[in-house]
């Protein structure tokens, strides 16, 4: 029978370089390096790093782990303790009968579809990886008259958290990023103010919002080699139908590329065939599939 504990707030620190937080760390390096895909992402680790177990859950036992923020499952076995029930253990302390559940599987694994199955978890959405080449050369950016590109500056938090907000209204996860949020990841290392392209018009009278979009570009660093990310690209409604998502990716890129990078990611919903088909035309490939299970547990029954 696997043992599994849950973990007190006051018992994790992220930090730490023993206890819970460094078994989260070794179980999600492990997993990360043998399915080829990361095992916590970037708001889940953002989370842990900075907020603790705060309104979260953590159980850890058997080599695995399985973390809970409101609805949302991160659940983990190191490869070398897979087939032995850890994961069933898991999902039935996070998982009772009557508990809502959304969880990813990153790298499309089918012991997390076996699971998913197990507690009555339907597959629900899928997100597409796609991946460009930088090393052929890029179309030239060319801005709209009257809309200038350049990079972010502290006083255009308020606007880009509002535009970001109306973007993505419908949007489940990124159409909810607070002050916080923006705040922990501009604290990351990978930021650069440059690499934040806004699109505003030229003149300050004019009748356009001081914000028409924008495209926030990350480099992985920690890669080998380093790649870059089309990570958030978005277009302020009130300016629809100027080809600003086309000009701004552009720009985005061409900043990757003078960062010397060799290739450029992103992700799109799997069933956005207009946004893929943008993507591919831009040279983009698919290079994975994340798959997410969302549903009500039945408790492992």
């Amino acid at each position: 029978m696997v043992q599994i504990d849950r973990i007190s707030s006051d018992d994790f620190d992220w930090a730490a370089e023993d206890g819970p937080a460094a078994e989260v760390r070794r179980i999600a390096r492990a997993s990360t390096a043998n399915d080829g895909a990361t095992t916590l992402n970037e708001q889940a680790v953002l989370q842990l790093k900075h907020r603790g177990l705060r309104d979260a859950d953590l159980w850890v036992g058997g080599g695995g782990f399985a973390l809970r923020h409101g609805d949302i499952l991160d659940l983990a076995v190191h490869p070398e303790s897979r087939g032995q029930g850890v994961g069933t253990a898991l999902a039935a302390e996070a998982l009772p009968a009557g508990r809502k559940v959304e969880a990813w599987s990153h790298a499309d694994h089918p012991g997390a579809a076996a699971l998913a199955e197990k507690f009555g978890i339907p597959r629900q959405r899928e997100l597409k990886i796609m991946r460009k080449s930088l090393l052929d050369d890029l179309a030239p950016v060319q801005a709209p008259d009257g809309i200038t590109i350049r990079g972010f500056q502290p006083d255009d938090e308020k606007a880009l958290l509002e535009v970001n907000a109306s973007a993505f209204a419908h949007h489940p996860e990124q159409g909810h990023m607070t002050h916080e949020d923006f705040r922990e990841r501009t604290s990351e290392s990978w930021f650069d103010p440059a690499g934040l392209l806004l699109a505003v018009p030229t003149d300050s009278d004019s009748d356009l919002p001081p914000l028409l979009g924008f495209h926030w570009t990350k480099v992985h660093t920690d890669e080998d080699p380093p790649y870059g990310e089309v990570y958030v690209v978005a277009v302020n409604p009130k300016a629809a139908g100027r080809g600003l998502g086309t000009v701004l990716t552009a720009a985005g890129l061409a900043y990757l590329k003078d960062r010397g990078l060799d290739s450029v990611l992103l992700y799109v919903d799997g069933d956005n065939d207009p946004a893929i088909a943008v993507y591919t035309g831009q040279g983009f490939g698919v290079d994975r599939t994340e798959v997410q299970y969302r549903g009500t547990s039945n408790g492992g029954a």
